[in-house]
């Protein structure tokens, strides 16, 4: 089933005047850009997930808070959809454009608004770089531990609507668990602080309600985030395998020894092979996989828990186990791992990533199974994965210009998402739902959450003007979607009405 807005099935929009809705903006905010021609509007027709793409009705650029304010009041009196966008980044279609719909690109909202070492805090408006916290935090010591592969150009404001990870998130949390609080605009242009200075507040946890909500409830304006003490030595060992399930078997074994790594990522061939061949980073390419496993803090602890990880994976089968030899060393062994998504787009002409999350338990289950899939599909994975928490991260290689190509990507992915669910898991872990995984959503919940899901963003946007069409399907979407999913006989969602 189409994963692009389909009104059948996703709820009619309004119709808008594009003449009328430019006139009335030009009216109200005449210092806005907007942008409305078509060679203007086609580099905004997508995120980072390029192969759905939409051109939006209007793109508008704003600066101040005032202006935001007054765009949503205005819309928000017209009933036109607005779309939330921040570095465009994002890997699942969530800042995927309307046709009927306004975009709201927030980039220009690029300040760090303060540094505070002794509170340990950072105050950034939403379109502040991942990484440019870190690097204004770093004179003094301190750093913002979330570290997404596209932390040189990812934005905080994205990483929030997301609930990003990155590497080091087994240790140090997603963003969700490295805020203190965040201020939004709701759909009608009302301010709220969702979070306070402090560690905990009273009342329901609105903020990591709002954390990874995919703009549907509101748009960030401000994010306040915690700041950490650099680890005093962080070190990282290469190990290296015959077998991906021996790999997937050695990251259990080594949380079941009480460690719990800085960062512990896994490759298999195709992508070692790919980023070797890319970077340069000294990756085995003989390998069937490697893991990359990174202890970090005083000196002492970590050469103790060095020794105590090597001991685990030689147990558990490693054929060679190297630690870096120096920082720039270390630096290299990630880079090959951060660099991994470009590096496969090197070898394919078109790549569709996967967002899974399982129990490390069920690792080498879900490989074998990523594997069947793929000689069942007659398509290339490649697997580059957080292991440390189940975060899988299949990329399906293939390409759009043959016909079926990208619908094969499309069904290998969904099963693999489906896989993810049937062994306990989930079928996002930072990525979020967006439109890529809109079907995904009718096989992990039944539809008595879906509709609370709906009652919860009513709550905040009752018109549904707020990304309509992401993260949370209709019933209707999930009707078609189990008719088209008759497992052993049984109907899924069999109380929904059909068409």
């Amino acid at each position: 089933m189409n994963i692009l807005y389909d009104e059948r099935v996703d709820g009619a929009l309004p119709d808008v005047d594009r003449a009328a809705l430019l006139q009335a903006l030009r009216a109200a905010l005449p210092d806005l850009e907007i942008l409305h021609r078509e060679e203007d509007l086609k580099p905004y027709e997508c995120d980072g997930l390029s192969a759905y793409r939409t051109v939006p009705l209007l793109v508008v650029l704003p600066e101040r808070l005032e202006q935001v304010q007054a765009l949503l009041r205005l819309c928000h009196q017209r009933g036109v959809p607005v779309v939330a966008r921040g570095a465009g980044t994002g890997l699942s279609g969530g800042a995927l454009p309307l046709a009927k719909g306004i975009l709201l690109v927030m980039a220009r909202f690029n300040r760090i608004l303060e540094v505070n070492p002794q509170g340990r805090f950072a105050r950034v408006q939403p379109g502040v770089r991942n990484l440019a916290i870190s690097q204004a935090a770093a004179p003094h010591g301190l750093y913002y531990a979330p570290d997404p592969s596209s932390q040189i150009a990812c934005s905080i404001g994205g990483n929030v609507a997301e609930n990003a990870g990155g590497v080091h998130c087994l240790k140090y949390g997603l963003t969700v668990h490295n805020l203190l609080k965040v201020e939004i605009l709701t759909v009608e242009g009302e301010r709220l602080t969702l979070g306070s200075d402090a560690l905990d507040s009273p009342g329901f946890d609105l903020l990591a309600l709002f954390t990874g909500s995919e703009g549907m409830l509101g748009i960030v304006t401000e994010v306040t985030v915690k700041l950490l003490p650099k680890p005093q030595v962080a070190r990282v060992l290469l190990a290296s395998f015959d077998s991906v399930e021996d790999a997937g078997r050695a990251v259990a074994e080594i949380i079941a020894a009480g460690i719990i790594p800085g960062g512990l990522e896994m490759m298999d061939n195709l992508a070692i092979r790919a980023a070797e061949d890319f970077i340069h980073a000294g990756y085995p390419v003989d390998a069937a996989a490697i893991l990359l496993c990174e202890l970090d803090g005083v000196e002492a602890d970590v050469h103790d828990d060095c020794e105590r990880v090597a001991a685990v994976l030689a147990q558990a089968g490693a054929r060679e186990v190297r630690l870096a030899c120096d920082e720039a060393e270390r630096v290299r062994f990630w880079a090959g791992r951060k660099n991994a998504f470009p590096a496969v787009g090197r070898i394919s002409p078109d790549y569709y990533c996967m967002d899974g999350t399982i129990p490390r338990r069920e690792l080498p289950r879900v490989l074998k199974g990523i594997s069947e899939l793929s000689d069942e599909y007659g398509l290339r994975v490649a697997n580059v994965f957080h292991a440390g928490d189940g975060n899988m991260h299949p990329l399906i290689l293939f390409d759009a210009n043959l016909p079926g190509e990208l619908e094969r990507a499309e069904a290998i992915g969904g099963k693999i998402l489906e896989l993810c669910v049937a062994v306990g898991g989930s079928i996002t872990g930072e990525h979020g739902v967006g439109r890529e995984k809109i079907n995904q959503m009718c096989a992990q919940f039944n539809s008595d959450e879906i509709t609370l899901f709906h009652a919860v963003k009513a709550a905040f946007d009752p018109q549904g003007l707020l990304n309509p069409g992401k993260n949370i399907p209709t019933l209707h979407r999930c009707a078609e979607f189990g008719a088209m999913h008759v497992h052993h006989g049984q109907l899924p969602f069999p109380e929904l009405e059909r068409f």
